[in-house]
């Protein structure tokens, strides 16, 4: 684990966007944005990254859930004043990675203090100095807070499915995010495609979107197939790369994380 930091005692807020904070966002529930977020920081931490994993879905949170971890402290105990964020941070040992987990039915980051969220924001750019990566599983949807939070990262995966809905709000969240950041690195992950070829299709949907009406043309951060491996390892609360490191989702992942190491 870490050495907990007095962050209070450390430099001062950067207002930059830190190039090893990537954001997981999706325009909707449901199309797997936590579980690839915790793939995704098993698959950097199995190629040698200091990484840390930060819950930032509050009234939602479930990283402990799908890992079946029980932290003593959290991010609510953060944002109550009783603990650092950097004794907030504790080790995933089957993962080789650091968590901060959330806090579930606390409500919304909407619903804290701005100036909670603010020392919140500032500190988690202090620690992230200590890895390589920060992956932050951000809440679904557009609201300011989630935009805020994401703001403060290099690239943000934007995660849908085939799905309508789920590629409606996906094209909703990279608007608004384009319109306060136009030179936000958004890159679109298709997850649970039925084939690298549906993949492509529904990439495919979202580009030509973006490129009409938004004049952008944010790049694929990857296709992860449809795996029934995926639902057993989160029925078995443990990552698929320590159960399944063979299966069709890992093996996509690892393509993520080749391809995302590769434009860094």
């Amino acid at each position: 684990m870490i050495v907990p930091l007095d962050l209070r005692q450390a430099s001062p807020a950067v207002n930059t966007a830190r190039s090893n904070l990537i954001a997981v966002a999706s325009g909707k529930g449901g199309v797997g944005k936590t579980w690839f977020s915790i793939t995704l920081s098993h698959a950097l931490a199995r190629a040698g990254k200091r990484t840390l994993l930060f819950d930032g879905d509050l009234g939602l949170a479930n990283v402990d859930v799908q890992l079946g971890m029980a932290p003593r402290r959290d991010l609510g105990t953060f944002l109550a004043g009783q603990t650092t964020l950097g004794e907030a941070a504790m080790q995933y040992p089957a993962g080789g990675f650091d968590i901060i987990a959330g806090r579930s039915g606390t409500g919304s980051l909407a619903q804290v203090a701005p100036s909670r969220l603010a020392a919140l924001r500032s500190d988690l750019q202090i620690l992230a100095t200590q890895y390589d990566y920060v992956i932050m599983d951000m809440g679904a949807g557009i609201e300011r807070t989630v935009r805020s939070f994401t703001a403060q990262a290099k690239t943000c995966f934007v995660v849908t499915t085939d799905e309508p809905t789920a590629i409606t709000d996906a094209y909703a969240f990279i608007k608004v995010t384009t319109m306060e950041r136009p030179q936000a690195d958004l890159r679109i992950v298709v997850n649970m495609a039925s084939s690298v070829r549906e993949g492509e299709r529904t990439y495919a949907i979202l580009l030509k979107a973006c490129r009409e009406f938004l004049k952008i043309e944010p790049e694929l951060g990857g296709i992860i197939r449809r795996d029934p491996h995926v639902r057993e390892s989160i029925r078995k609360q443990s990552s698929l790369l320590t159960r399944y490191p063979n299966s069709e989702a890992a093996v996509d992942m690892q393509a993520v994380v080749a391809r995302l190491q590769s434009s860094n």
